[in-house]
This record gives C-alpha cells, structure tokens and sequence, in this order.
C-alpha cells in the first residue's frame, strides 16, 4: 500500500442537477483508495435538493466554510459558476465553461478539463488518425471543449455544425483568434463538409438513449473516415454502430469521461491517478 499523501483528506462534490447516477464520484474515490488516500466525495444534486443554477453562491460559499478541497461541476452549473470563481484557468476563459474548481486558502480557481478528456482519449486511441479536415457536431458547453482540443490537437481545418447556426458561429469566434494557424469555419451543407473531411465527431447528445438517432444521415459515412463520439450512455451509439459495419476507425466516450477525471483528481489531490482504476470502476457500474 503506498504511504498516505502529505494532505491527510480530502472532501470534494460534484454540483449539478440529475446526477443520482453519475460514475464520478466512485470512480474518484477506487482511484484514492488505489493511491493510499482518504477521499470522500459527495454528490450535491440540485434535482434531489429542489434547486437551480441560483443556488450556486450559497452552496460554494457552504463548500469553502465546511473545508472542501475541490468540486466538479456539471450541468447546469458550467457557465454560471464563471462570476463566482476567484481566478480562471487559461483554458477555463477560453471555453467559458468550468467543470472543475480546487478551493485553496479560501480562494476558489476554475478550470476545465473536459477537452483534456477528448485530447487524451483521442490521442491514445487514434494514433496517426488524418487531422487535415474535420467536421464537428455540435457546439453547446460540450462542443466548444471537443472544439478547443481538435485545435490543441493540430487539426488544420475543422468545421463547426449545430442546429443552432448562431452557437456554431459563436464557437467559432470564441476559439480563432486563440488558434490563427487552425481555419474554423461553421458548416451548412452537411453532406459537403462531410464528404471532403478524414474524420467527424459528434459533440452532440444525440445518440444518448434520451436522444437517440444519429447526428448526421449515416448514409453520408464511408471507410475511409474517423468517427469519434462523447456520448458514453451507451458506449455504443447508433453512429458508431453505423460506422463500425463500414470498417471506419472509431473511438467512443467512454475515455473522455474517465480522463477529464483523471485530471480533475490530479488538480485536487497533486497527483496523477491510475487511469486503469477509473476505467475498471467506470465498467463496473456498466460501462
């Protein structure tokens, strides 16, 4: 058993509304316990406590005066946490969303890792994958993330498209000016961005078993292409389904839930977790 951090504890929450099933909390603390240290963390679900996004500064002020070390944050809480905060990450402004908050010496920092998640998902598992051209789908808080890690990742030329054509433009004027060798540009014409692209992503909760279907006519996928997905309920979403049965290298999920965890535990606590226990805790609960 490895000998206990230097910080004897750790208490951190997760904020967000409908997140009785969420896999993060056990996933951090399997993750602890393999590492020697004691973490507790609580669920803070604004559904259970009959609550919306305005509760926000009572609770991160109840957080700091009860001694937590850090909290995720997930919907509906990503944007409206931004005035609360003391200091954002870089990475934290550019997206304008947080989904992860370490509180020391009573001061409280944003920062986001979910497009850490889809980096280091994508990296390990599409190594050499084509980045000159790609279309994303999808642009809401989670799109803009996927967005902000295809750049980091060296895609030459991404194409942004949402239902909503002014959150797609509103991505894209987010994130060029960050990124001036990278041309973002929102799509229209799916089935033209789709067919001069290597890869697409869905960015889009499409494919969930809530929303199901596909983000884009799966007559529009052909072999040579990547497909990539953030869904992870299920693993297995109709459009990767579809591109599997074509032979087009695909990647799900799953990964990118684990690792904008990873992350998040290595902000709170210092170190860097066991990626292998997220993973095994994440398939346990059914993944």
């Amino acid at each position: 058993m490895p000998g206990m951090h230097p910080q004897s504890s750790f208490l951190v929450g997760l904020i967000g509304s409908g997140i009785a099933a969420s896999r993060t909390p056990p996933m951090h603390e399997a993750a602890a316990d393999a590492a020697g240290i004691r973490y507790l963390y609580k669920k803070i679900d604004l559904t259970e406590l009959k609550l919306g996004a305005e509760a926000l500064p009572d609770l991160l002020t109840a957080a700091k005066r009860m001694g937590f070390d850090g909290l995720n944050v997930t919907h509906p809480c990503k944007q409206a946490i931004l005035p609360l905060l003391d200091e954002l990450s870089p990475d934290a402004e550019a997206l304008g969303a947080v989904n992860t908050v370490v509180i020391r010496n009573g001061r409280m920092t944003g920062h986001n890792t979910d497009w850490f998640g889809f980096a280091e998902n994508f990296s390990r598992n599409m190594q050499g994958a084509p980045l000159g051209c790609v279309v994303q789908f999808g642009a809401g808080g989670a799109g803009a993330a996927v967005a902000f890690a295809l750049m980091k990742l060296g895609v030459r030329e991404l194409t942004i498209i949402d239902v909503d054509v002014a959150k797609a433009q509103s991505v894209v004027d987010g994130l060029s000016p960050r990124f001036a060798e990278v041309r973002v540009k929102v799509g229209r014409d799916v089935a033209a961005a789709v067919a001069a692209a290597d890869g697409i992503v869905n960015a889009t909760p499409i494919g969930m078993d809530k929303y199901p279907g596909t983000p884009l006519p799966t007559a529009l996928l052909r072999p040579d292409l990547w497909v990539a997905e953030i869904v992870y309920f299920p693993l297995e979403t109709a459009l990767l389904r579809a591109a599997r049965a074509l032979g087009c290298r695909t990647v799900d999920g799953g990964g990118m839930a684990i690792f904008q965890g990873t992350e998040a535990f290595r902000l709170f606590t210092g170190i860097s977790p066991d990626p292998d226990v997220f993973f095994a805790t994440f398939a346990s609960l059914g993944g």
